[in-house]
This record gives C-alpha cells, sequence and structure tokens, in this order.
C-alpha cells in the first residue's frame, strides 16, 4: 500500500513526458503548412536544404519549439517554487517583481540605448528580473521579521506596480518604445532563432539544477520556520537558495519568450494533488506539464486565425484563466 502513491506518481511523469514527445510533433508538423509526420522525422534525421518541408521543420519550427519546451519547464518549476517559498497557492514567478523588472529593463534599453533586436532584449530582460529579485530581497529582509514569506509577497507586489506604473509612463509618452516593445511583451515564441537558446541555456540549467537541489528544503519550510530549523535547514540559505533559482528560471523564459502569464500559477494548481505535498514530485510533474501547455498554446495559436496566428502568450492566458477560475471555484465550493 505504502508504495502505490509513488507508482502513481511516477505513471503521471512518464504519462506527462508522453506528451511532450507527442506535442512536439505537433508543434514540428502543424501550421500554416501542414507537414506529414514522416518528413518531420526525416528533416529531423536527413536534413536536405533543398526540401522546403524541411527548410520549415528545421529554420522556423523546430527554434520556437525548443524555446517552447525550455520556457514552459522554466516557468513551471519556478511557479511551483514561488508558491512553496511564500506558502500563497496563488503565486507565480511575477510576485517577486520579475516580470515588471524585465519589462522596464526592455524598454530603458529601448529608450536610453536605442536598441531595437529582440535579440538583445534578453539580456535587458534577465538583467531587469534579476534586478528587481535582489532589490525585492533586501528591501523584505530589512523588516523585523526578516525576508519571510509575508514580507516577501507584500514587498514584491508593491514593486510590481511601482515598476509596472513606469513602464506604463515610458509606453504612452514614447510611441517608438511602444512600437519596439508590444511584440515582445505579449510573449512570443517566433522571431527568436537557436542562438538565443544557445545564449539562455547555460542560466536555465543552472537554475533547473538549484530548484532540484532545493526541494527538500521546500518540503522543510512547508512545515514552518521552527521545524524547518529544527531539522537543521537554515532560513536564510534555503530562501537564497529557492529565489536564485527561481530568478534564472523565469528571467530565462522571460527572455526567451517574453513575460507569458498564468502557466506558473495554473501547473503547480493542477498537480499539487497529485504529488502529495511533496515538492519533490511537483517540480518533477511540473516541468513536462510546463512544456506540454506552452507546446500546446504555440500550436494552438497557429491554426487559430489563419492565414495569420495568435501569439503563444495569448493563447496560454486564455487557455490558463478558465483553469484557474474552475480551481478556486472548486475550493469556494470545498470549504463551504
Amino acid at each position: 500500500m505504502t508504495h502505490r502513491p509513488s507508482r502513481r506518481r511516477s505513471l503521471l511523469v512518464i504519462l506527462l513526458s508522453i506528451s511532450v514527445v507527442i506535442a512536439i510533433f505537433a508543434s514540428l508538423a502543424i501550421g500554416a503548412r501542414a507537414i506529414p509526420i514522416p518528413d518531420v522525422i526525416a528533416a529531423l534525421t536527413n536534413y536536405d536544404p533543398s526540401n522546403n518541408n524541411h527548410l520549415v521543420v528545421v529554420s522556423q519550427r523546430l527554434p520556437r519549439t525548443l524555446i517552447a519546451i525550455l520556457a514552459g519547464v522554466a516557468l513551471a518549476v519556478a511557479g511551483t517554487l514561488m508558491q512553496g517559498l511564500t506558502r500563497n497557492p496563488l503565486a507565480d514567478p511575477g510576485l517577486l517583481g520579475l516580470n515588471g523588472g524585465a519589462s522596464l529593463a526592455v524598454l530603458i534599453s529601448i529608450v536610453v540605448l536605442g536598441w531595437s533586436n529582440p535579440h538583445v532584449f534578453v539580456w535587458a530582460a534577465f538583467v531587469g528580473s534579476g534586478l528587481a529579485a535582489v532589490l525585492v530581497y533586501s528591501i523584505a529582509a530589512r523588516g523585523g521579521t526578516g525576508a519571510n514569506p509575508i514580507t516577501l509577497a507584500l514587498t514584491g507586489a508593491a514593486l510590481t506596480a511601482g515598476l509596472t506604473s513606469i513602464s506604463m509612463f515610458i509606453l504612452t509618452t514614447d510611441q517608438q518604445a511602444l512600437n519596439n516593445f508590444r511584440f515582445w511583451s505579449v510573449g512570443s515564441l517566433t522571431g527568436r532563432g537557436l542562438d538565443t537558446v544557445a545564449a539562455v541555456l547555460p542560466m536555465l540549467l543552472a537554475g533547473l539544477i538549484l530548484a532540484i537541489a532545493s526541494t527538500s528544503r521546500l518540503n522543510a519550510l512547508a512545515l514552518g520556520d521552527q521545524l524547518a530549523q529544527g531539522l537543521g535547514y537554515s532560513l536564510t540559505t534555503s530562501r537564497l537558495m529557492i529565489i536564485g533559482a527561481t530568478v534564472l528560471l523565469s528571467a530565462s523564459a522571460t527572455a526567451m519568450a517574453g513575460p507569458i502569464v498564468f502557466l506558473g500559477l495554473v501547473v503547480p494548481h493542477l498537480l499539487r494533488s497529485a504529488s502529495h505535498g511533496d515538492y519533490r514530485w511537483l517540480v518533477a510533474l511540473a516541468a513536462p506539464a510546463g512544456a506540454t501547455l506552452l507546446l500546446v498554446a504555440d500550436t494552438v495559436g497557429r491554426v487559430i486565425a489563419l492565414p495569420g496566428e495568435v501569439e503563444a502568450g495569448f493563447v496560454a492566458a486564455f487557455i490558463g484563466a478558465p483553469i484557474m477560475m474552475w480551481i478556486i471555484q472548486g475550493k469556494k465550493s470545498v470549504s463551504v
């Protein structure tokens, strides 16, 4: 009997991993130009640059598929960490001001530095996210109770509001900045190449390693600060590890795909009961689920408005918002 939950969770990890593989092939095959699966496999295994189908698969769809996988994994795991750190089921990576910091940094790079290429926004977004997280933690830690879940959440919300106000002021007073910023801000997987993946991948992998190493600390923190300390965990070290992992993951995803909302919020919610509150399993489940959700959002976005397409960020929000409302309604029903 004691092995049944582990077997079920292992089976769910396998099923979610299979769903990622299916979503990858769908992403490579489906679009304005439908490509048969045998051609997709041939393009990946025996690329012929003179074949138009091979060219579409390798040069256009493969980069955005890889970005969807990496960004989906990063956002889902980052959301899991944030909900565990703040003990807030409505927390997501943006709670530390990461999205607000990234957006303002991109705007500053446009207005002050004159950047206009989405490829260089990667570094601006990454730096902005990191600085926002450092600022939130520094301010929260100055209080008498230190950087606890409540002070982190309140400080992050306040900083996000401030950064968003500054960004909106810039956007409403600078038309050129608005034109360059709006494509990045909706959360898009187009216009990015494998060079973007290569630039961000080391930081994303470091974030994943740190996240995996933090799962036992999250389990301890879920029991309360005193019990976590009694188990031998330093609260400061644990929180810095979790925040560091969240920053690396969320900043990497935002740098690659722009600020995509709801994914980091919804995925941990959907899988929390299956993990039985064990963050080791929740992270393992969230990673493939996040990748699948963003791949599906991007693929659906290509075909629902032909001959154009809807950006993945819009589709992810369209999928995530009803799920979130259903979850909240379900919790209300249970509590009545």
